[in-house]
């Protein structure tokens, strides 16, 4: 009976020719692979949940010091625990397996898992193929130049682990070089790819449901304390950058949702409609500017008012908001026109009004109690309006970052009781002082001034910008804004938020005015930032279109354009082989001794010099018999090359003695 060829036993499998056992990783080869591993861990240690990341240090550090002390490998039954334990604790976490952050949490603790039992090549190349994946995953969460400098290192870090199994005896520098030899011969078609290759609207396939989740920002509703948060933040929310000259400061608002609902502390947008055009008449002064919007995940886009453009991704709402057909899942850039002065909503649908005199019956009754003495001797809006503006400067409100916590009358508190908000509390307590005088009035959310980078001179808006202000309807002139903050704090709208806060410590260490120097590391960086967004990640398919047509090429005309591509491509293959069959030069340290001995007898006797198909062994024949003398140097020094060069792995230490060894028989050798 034949047995099949797994079943026979280990010698048997031998004698039937399978290869024998793979050689353990040598010191080298595993410290690229830690290295590697431990850069593309990193990359995503910030958005992971804390026990995961704690957990994959964990592991890292354990199979460094593994490698450093020497320690066994745990047990497979322990590995399996651990694994199992990692999964386990990413369905608790998230809740389900199949999307973007629970993927990569358990990419990331199987790769560390995964270091804990590599020993040999074929582990090692497992170990990449994840690090690979893993740095393709960075750019879900980032896509900054700081990113792709990253990944890009970890990438080499990845080829240079693969170059040692390659060429183990060869040093770190010199496995470093031919590594960034690859990278650099893929380069050019890479270029001409991203260049020439069609580009599409959307992604190749869907992307997982959570694979925009974890952005923040602000939200369509308002609560006290929802906007101060995202006052702590420095991430910039927009750039705008004008053709001519910029809108004073005062006129710097960035409009966003409009909250007409009131529940007694929370409010939530009205019903609006949606048109290809706006409502409103283009009135007064205006300013042209191109707008970069950051990625939010919501359709309203935060743009200065009143804004219009041509672009037919476009939308406008009868709250005079500006929309995107889709969520902004992308960066997006437009070019606007604002007219900060025009008149919206003279001729108001009296159902809207009445909406936006609403209020919940049985909240803040010492605000209607002002109310009503504000409206005693005048139903006009303007006295009312004027009145209630007069209130805020007198009452001693203080703006602040840290306002105490609010209860069930939060306007009440506030104006009468702890007298300390943000925006948010000055901004809902006015719109409930007017709507409990009878006049309309509703909150828009956005942004409020910005800060002019002098290095690209854009003006960026940043979270830490987020501000809520008022909207009241008066008869003859529509809507109109209201800003109750400026009334208790002018310095925040005239000088930007630093300036009306006492304390600078709240806010982001990068912002702080009295750093002068990580202010200009911050406006230089963000400026290449943003060159990098418009000149990399910026090039859509419009610009595209655009670069061809500078060429004397149609984007339409596909043939022509996988013709330049194909030509291109075999440019670079051909290049590379060219390139590839160039005389060589001088081997690694290894074959530069033994060429340096064959010169020694070739200057001896012609005769002597190794012919090009000649063995080691074969040539140290050839010499012992040329030159019986000398036969005991030459059979050691060849002896000793082939055990390097054509012999099984030796140890690192080991490896370093013989060479040594043999550079000195070499150096000391003299033919006679």
């Amino acid at each position: 009976m034949i047995r099949h060829r797994w079943f026979r036993r280990p010698h048997q499998r031998r004698a039937a020719g399978h290869r024998p056992a793979e050689a353990p990783l040598t010191s080298g080869q595993m410290s690229w692979l830690l290295l590697c591993a431990g850069l593309t861990l990193a990359l995503h240690l910030p958005w992971q949940p804390g026990w995961a990341g704690t957990l994959v240090s964990v592991l890292l550090l354990w199979r460094v010091l593994m490698s450093w002390r020497g320690w066994r490998p745990p047990h497979s039954l322990i590995l399996l625990l651990l694994t199992c334990a990692a999964g386990i604790g990413v369905r608790f976490e998230y809740g389900y397996f199949f999307g973007k952050d629970p993927g990569v949490s358990l990419l990331a603790l199987l790769l560390a898992l995964k270091l804990l039992e590599t020993r040999k090549a074929r582990d090692l190349r497992s170990s990449l193929l994840l690090c690979f994946f893993l740095q393709l995953a960075a750019f879900l969460e980032d896509q900054t130049p700081l990113m792709a400098v990253l990944v890009l290192s970890a990438a080499w870090l990845a080829l240079t682990a693969l170059v040692s199994l390659s060429d183990a005896e060869a040093g770190a520098r010199s496995q470093l070089r031919s590594s960034a030899t690859l990278i650099g011969q893929g380069l050019p078609l890479m270029l001409l790819l991203f260049l020439l290759f069609p580009r599409i609207e959307g992604p190749l396939w869907g992307m997982p449901a959570d694979a925009f989740s974890g952005r923040t920002g602000l939200s369509d509703s308002m609560t006290p304390g929802s906007i101060s948060q995202l006052s702590e933040s420095a991430e910039i929310v927009m750039r705008a950058r004008f053709a001519g000259e910029l809108p004073p400061r005062n006129a710097l608002y960035w409009r966003g949702p409009v909250l007409s609902n009131f529940d007694g502390r929370s409010w939530t947008p009205g019903l609006a409609s949606e048109a290809p055009a706006p409502s409103y008449l283009p009135d007064g002064d205006n300013y042209p500017y191109q707008l970069t919007l950051e990625a939010h995940g919501k359709r309203w886009l935060t743009a200065l008012d009143h804004s219009r453009g041509e672009d037919p991704r476009l939308r406008y709402t009868s709250d005079y908001r500006l929309l995107a057909q889709q969520p902004l899942h992308s960066r997006l850039r437009l070019q606007l026109t604002a007219y900060p002065e025009a008149r919206i909503g003279i001729d108001e649908h009296p159902l809207q009004l009445a909406a936006a005199r609403k209020l919940p019956p049985e909240h803040n009754p010492r605000t209607r109690a002002l109310a009503a003495r504000l409206t005693a001797d005048s139903p006009r809006a303007e006295v009312i309006l004027e009145r209630a503006l007069a209130h805020f400067r007198a009452a001693g409100l203080a703006y602040t970052l840290r306002p105490p916590l609010l209860g069930h009358d939060s306007v009440d508190e506030f104006l009468f009781d702890t007298r300390q908000g943000f925006c948010e509390h000055f901004a809902s307590a006015f719109a409930v002082l007017l709507r409990a005088a009878g006049l309309p009035v509703r909150i828009v959310t956005g942004y409020q001034g910005g800060e002019i980078n002098p290095v690209d001179g854009n003006l960026v808006i940043r979270q830490l910008d987020a501000h809520a202000w008022t909207e009241v309807w008066l008869a003859e002139r529509g809507w109109v804004r209201v800003d109750p903050t400026y009334a208790a704090a002018p310095q925040r709208i005239d000088d930007g938020l630093a300036a009306a806060l006492a304390d600078e410590a709240f806010l982001p260490f990068t912002l702080r005015s009295n750093s002068p120097w990580l202010r200009y590391l911050r406006l230089n960086w963000e400026a290449a930032a943003d060159a990098w967004n418009q000149r990399v990640l910026g090039f859509n398919p419009q610009r595209q279109a655009e670069l061809l047509r500078n060429i004397g090429l149609d984007a339409g005309n596909r043939a022509r354009l996988f013709g330049l591509i194909l030509l291109g491509a075999s440019l670079s293959m051909l290049f590379l082989l060219l390139w590839l069959n160039r005389p060589q030069r001088t081997g690694d340290e290894l074959d530069r001794l033994w060429q340096n001995f064959s010169r020694k007898l070739a200057r001896h006797q012609p005769v002597l010099a190794r012919q090009a198909a000649e063995g080691p062994l074969d040539y140290v024949r050839r010499l012992a018999s040329a030159l019986p003398a000398q036969r005991k140097e030459i059979e050691a020094i060849g002896a000793e090359y082939a055990r390097l060069r054509y012999g099984p792995p030796l140890s690192p230490a080991i490896a370093a003695a013989t060479r040594r060894q043999l550079r000195t028989r070499i150096e000391h050798f003299s033919p006679r």
